[in-house]
């Protein structure tokens, strides 16, 4: 996409007094008297207004991130057009017909995140002060997701969270900018440990690998919180390296820890390698304590089920949403993503594409893309169509709460893209939860840069 440079812009040091340069807060600031005319960061002048894509094109989670610059790129098309897709469904229509926001085209620019936090910030400070972006969005990792909020926070602009399940996005690390459409941890262990229960049994010895970064530990203490009850007991909860690749270190002192159960808190390439290392290995329907021998997958995704083949084939996990679903706003957002591609859409495309519909969508309610009013805007805000049932965008943490579903591998796939089935709508009543539990203050909306 064309870039631009509305507007000179420089970092403000201060020197203390050994002449060491600081960098004073905010991180930006418009120069000259141009700063008086504007009433927000980046306002856009003209008759377009720019979004920032930032999301993984490299590394374990890169996946994710191309079926989200896919989803991204048709809720563009949707927007300008004023209709299609889930704009169809969504139950406001205040974007229906129109053709983008408050009278403004939308275009776009992307970034590479490297499923990196110093890369990911850096490539939403570019968007920000060189290409003018009023909104950043995207992301596969939660650690990636709090650094870019922290810096849209302090750059005075709106950040719509992508793929991010970490409690702590919404919970410890919330702030007034950001806005998160997936659930969390939290919300799969509310939903996830009742199958369990049921499918597996009490009392259980469990053997987690957990990513070593914020969804990792997340991911973890969530399952462990909601399977203690029922007797599953931790053995070992030992960390891995994102993009480790080879995993069967890491497997091997399972094979004589006692454990009856494998807890894969990984994601993306990560779990397809450690999945199908743990399966090669034999844990899979081996006889311990026992009990047969199984492995979970916490968060599941179809782009991870394509990835590990067979090895996905019963196994327990859940998702945010997925392309089977029959309801209206998902049957025409895999039609017009399908149509486009040439393939159904994962949940990170699901969940992007949401996010770029709910921003217009508030920004047009609010007559401004000033982040104050368009926070405003979604918070306590109650819609349904866009393919998760009725939801609410909590203005208390800025989280989203809705139906989530738990899906297991299929053992007779009929394609190489039908491999989940939902074995349980878990309501969004059961995974509703006091925000103070999980930490964090929001602080006041930033409009400046």
């Amino acid at each position: 996409m064309t870039k631009r440079n509305p507007i000179s812009r420089r970092n403000v040091l201060k020197y203390g007094a050994a002449g060491s340069a600081v960098l004073a807060t905010p991180d930006f600031f418009f120069t000259g008297a141009l700063a008086a005319s504007h009433e927000y960061c980046n306002a856009p002048m003209g008759d377009e207004v720019t979004f920032g894509f930032n999301v993984p094109q490299t590394g374990a989670y890169a996946d994710e991130g191309a079926d989200e610059l896919r989803a991204y790129e048709l809720a563009v098309e949707h927007i300008n057009a004023g209709g299609g897709g889930m704009l169809d469904t969504f139950s406001s229509d205040a974007l229906r017909n129109g053709g983008g926001i408050n009278g403004k085209k939308v275009k776009f620019v992307t970034g590479d995140t490297q499923t990196k936090s110093d890369a990911a910030r850096a490539s939403a400070k570019r968007m920000i002060e060189n290409d003018g972006a009023i909104m950043i969005t995207g992301g596969s990792s939660s650690g990636v997701a709090i650094a870019v909020q922290g810096l849209c926070q302090e750059a005075g602009v709106m950040f719509m969270a992508g793929l991010t399940h970490s409690n702590d996005t919404t919970g410890k690390d919330k702030r007034a900018n950001g806005f998160r459409h997936f659930f969390n941890t939290e919300m799969t262990g509310a939903a996830l440990a009742p199958v369990l229960e049921k499918s597996y049994g009490r009392d259980r010895k469990v053997y987690h690998l957990t990513a070593d970064y914020t969804w990792g530990w997340s991911q973890q203490g969530s399952i462990e919180k909601y399977t203690k009850p029922f007797g599953w007991e931790t053995v070992a909860d030992v960390k891995t390296p994102v993009g480790a690749g080879d995993f069967s270190q890491y497997i091997t002192p399972i094979l004589n820890s006692g454990a009856d159960t494998l807890v894969l808190n990984h994601y993306g390439k990560d779990m397809v390698n450690s999945l199908t290392q743990a399966v090669q290995f034999g844990l899979k329907g081996k006889e311990v304590n026992g009990k047969e021998f199984v492995i979970i997958v916490p968060l599941f995704s179809r782009l991870m089920a394509q990835g590990a083949g067979d090895a996905i084939k019963g196994i327990y996990g859940s998702t945010n949403w997925h392309w089977s679903l029959q309801d209206d706003a998902s049957k025409a957002f895999t039609k017009a993503f399908g149509e486009k591609y040439g393939f159904p859409p994962s949940q990170a495309a699901q969940t992007c594409y949401a996010q770029a519909i709910l921003y217009a969508d508030a920004a047009q309610r609010a007559g401004t893309f000033k982040p104050s009013e368009v926070g405003k805007a979604l918070e306590d805000f109650e819609f349904d169509g866009l393919g998760n049932g009725k939801t609410l965008y909590r203005a208390a943490d800025h989280q989203c709460f809705k139906d989530v579903l738990v899906v297991k591998g299929k053992e007779n796939p009929s394609s190489k893209f039908d491999l989940l089935e939902v074995v349980e709508v878990t309501p969004r009543s059961q995974v509703e939860y006091d925000p103070a539990i999980l930490g964090g203050e929001l602080g006041p909306y930033n409009d400046k840069c």
